[in-house]
């Protein structure tokens, strides 16, 4: 049965991170949707050739696109012990269109894990990482926008899987070991559940 993974977690969280670690641990295919993207329009596959007008123009990719985009990496061989899937879905419909797609070819997700980071640490977090690695896209005013999106449209998506009995919190707001320690615990007693 293969392991499938959904990371939540505001900007900040340590999703990036913690997927990498999953991801090794595992022989998970970390799926981030972004590099996917990318991905898709620098091999000029036909859906990257129908994303890319789209997002050269700074607008955001459609639902049914992103969904067929996730659907085409999903069918690779090197998802077959499981994924990760980092960041989508962002908001409610996109849940409802991933929950339809993952059903339709027969793989649920074993866990939805939610990194819980206070706004003001996920802030101080992408401060730094803006100081340190000089990303143009972590001003201030970007930050802070970012965070109120992730909190009115992503946040809601944590009642939705919680009622889909599959969610699990974990304190994002600690060493990055001790962080990976309780996804580890997380991770194996989903495992034995959906065994």
């Amino acid at each position: 049965m293969p392991l499938d993974v959904l990371l939540l977690g505001v900007q900040g969280s340590g999703k990036g991170t913690q997927a990498k670690r999953l991801s090794a641990e595992y022989g998970l295919a970390h799926i981030a949707t972004g590099d996917m993207l990318r991905a898709a329009m620098s091999e000029g596959t036909p859906l990257g050739q129908r994303v890319k007008p789209i997002y050269d123009a700074g607008e955001l990719v459609p639902d049914d696109l992103m969904i067929e985009l996730i659907r085409e990496r999903l069918s690779r061989a090197d998802t077959d012990a499981g994924f990760i899937l980092d960041g989508f879905p962002r908001t409610m419909a996109q849940a409802d269109a991933l929950d339809s797609m993952l059903s339709e070819i027969d793989r649920p997700l074993t866990v939805v894990l939610e990194l819980q980071v206070p706004d003001d640490v996920a802030i101080a977090r992408l401060r730094k990482r803006a100081a340190g690695e000089g990303r143009s896209d972590d001003t201030p005013e970007a930050i802070a926008k970012r965070i109120a999106l992730y909190n009115q449209e992503t946040r809601p998506l944590v009642s939705h899987y919680r009622l889909a009995g599959n969610l699990v919190g974990i304190h994002g707001d600690r060493p990055e070991n001790e962080v990976f320690s309780e996804i580890q615990q997380a991770v194996e007693q989903a495992k034995v559940a959906s065994a």
